[in-house]
């Protein structure tokens, strides 16, 4: 089945649990019948005559569930908004993505401007309910929707600058469906799998790496309206959850709870998703006594790495067929990188470049009315992704940061990433966010945002660095903020630009290496 509205007509007489929600649940045929209705009544509401793009302005609730569902059975695009984005830029990104209303819910709708150019909806309001219950019973509809048909605008994380709302056709989320619910062994056999959702479903994550594969495998969809480090067990245990998706930070935020001596004792066995820290991996894992699998991944999709038993540590994966390291300069294929006997990378001018899908745009179907943007990401008719990386001989690669974070220290050139992997290999720091500050004479000075999970002194942190021996002198931060937080994008991405373009929290401790020296003061 290659379309998501194939997907939920399969489930239309399952009446195994589909949805599981605060202290409610739907069976799979419950869903499809409450997603039926959604279609319906947008039918009524929505002009033939533009494109049907309905925007939702919403936490993880039932109603973005049947929505979406209701999308994928009409032939509707759901828009997914991002609720970090306030005012004029949410509005922008509401009237570019030619948005006929706006469904949301009160705790919301003061995000939205008043002179919106577009109907705004709030689902809990009596007219809501009066449209749901003049449709209530409706029947599928009848829609031909093919694999490359629009499902979803799913904006990006808008670490690099404004967020693009990416295409996402119905392929590319019942095709990872299948892939993930497969590869897990999701099943809805004796044994009903419970997929976790508390990652925000108006990102990708949580639509292909979530809600997909339980749809794909008939498990059941436990949804929480928002991520919760302290809440995360309890609902686990609650629901029955065996199967959770992330991105970002959770694993460290979870981690950060108070351990108890039964953490263990869950019905978890894998958690999946991308962009948690080796120590956080193995960490969670033993903790929780479930798998955790981290891949690498964007909104687009374009460049696909793959973890494999036996990789050096520190490593992203074995690339795919076509997926390659490139100068950005020439597009040509970087040198393999050289280490040193400490494991330092002693050719990073050269061996440093970008991850780049050689063979098209893969699963990347473009940007929606953003053809510039759209031709920066296909380049002669390579997809760049955007992400800095280097290749050992053996061909693994390894993350260096987004094409943003070079930095210049010294006339030599740096990356944010390789310096983070080392400052979190000490157990006392959380979270690391290393970027550049300018340098009064030339070039850039290497600073760091740290979040610490226990005590750290300056006097010790030096220490800490002099032990690496794989910390190059020039890698050294010469700034470090001690901060309570890191500013980050609803998918607990690191905004660096806020850090690098604002001052420190008056509240944060400030370090300063001497300019010719180790220490710190």
């Amino acid at each position: 089945m290659s379309t998501v509205r194939e997907q939920l007509l399969a489930r239309s007489d399952d009446p195994r649990p589909g949805l599981l929600f605060e202290d409610r649940s739907w069976t799979w045929a419950e869903v499809v019948q409450e997603s039926a209705v959604r279609a319906a009544v947008l039918d009524t509401l929505l002009d033939p005559t533009r494109p049907p793009h309905v925007a939702v302005l919403f936490d993880n609730v039932p109603e973005f569930v049947f929505g979406l569902g209701g999308a994928a059975l009409a032939g509707h695009v759901v828009v997914g908004l991002n609720s970090t984005r306030r005012g004029a830029a949410l509005a922008a990104d509401i009237v570019r993505t030619d948005v006929q209303m706006v469904l949301t819910e009160p705790h919301l709708r003061d995000l939205l401007p008043r002179d919106l150019p577009v109907e705004v909806i709030d689902v809990t309001d009596e007219r809501w309910r009066s449209l749901l219950e003049t449709h209530a019973g409706a029947a599928l509809p009848r829609s031909d929707v093919g694999p490359d048909d629009l499902l979803m605008l799913i904006f990006t994380s808008g670490t690099s600058g404004d967020p693009k709302a990416v295409r996402v056709t119905h392929q590319k989320i019942a095709g990872p469906g299948v892939l993930l619910g497969e590869r897990f062994g999701l099943s809805a056999g004796e044994v009903q799998d419970v997929a976790y959702v508390s990652m925000p479903m108006f990102h990708s994550n949580a639509v292909m790496a979530g809600w997909a594969p339980a749809l794909a495998t008939g498990s059941t969809v436990a949804l929480a309206r928002r991520f919760s480090a302290s809440g995360f067990l309890p609902d686990v245990r609650r629901f029955g959850a065996t199967y959770a998706n992330y991105v970002g930070k959770p694993l460290t935020y979870v981690l950060d709870t108070p351990a108890r001596s039964d953490d263990a004792s869950n019905p978890l066995r894998l958690m999946f998703g991308n962009e948690a820290n080796e120590g956080d991996i193995a960490a969670f894992a033993e903790r929780f006594g479930c798998d955790v699998v981290d891949s690498y991944s964007s909104t687009e999709n374009a460049v696909i790495v793959q973890r494999r038993p036996g990789m050096p540590a520190g490593s992203l994966g074995m690339p795919l067929p076509g997926i390659k390291v490139l100068a950005p300069e020439t597009a040509v294929e970087t040198p393999d990188a050289r280490f040193d006997d400490e494991g330092s990378l002693i050719n990073p001018d050269e061996a440093i470049g970008e991850l780049v899908n050689t063979e098209g745009a893969g699963a990347f179907a473009g940007y929606y009315r953003d053809d510039g943007a759209e031709a920066e990401r296909m380049r002669g008719g390579m997809y760049w992704s955007g992400d800095l990386a280097y290749r050992d001989p053996d061909g693994w690669v390894y993350f260096a940061g987004r094409t943003g974070d070079w930095l210049r220290v010294d006339g030599e050139n740096l990356t944010a990433a390789p310096i983070e992997r080392i400052l979190l290999r000490h157990p006392a720091i959380a979270e690391a966010a290393v970027f550049a500050v300018p340098d009064p004479k030339v070039g850039d000075q290497v600073a760091a945002a740290l979040v610490l999970r226990g005590e750290l002194t300056p006097a010790g942190f030096e220490q800490f660095l002099s032990e690496q021996a794989d910390l190059q002198g020039k890698a050294w931060p010469r700034h470090v903020r001690v901060v309570d937080s890191l500013p980050r994008t609803a998918t607990n991405k690191v905004l660096k630009r806020s850090l690098a373009a604002q001052p420190p929290p008056k509240d944060a401790a400030v370090w300063t290496r001497q300019e010719r020296g180790t220490s710190y003061d």
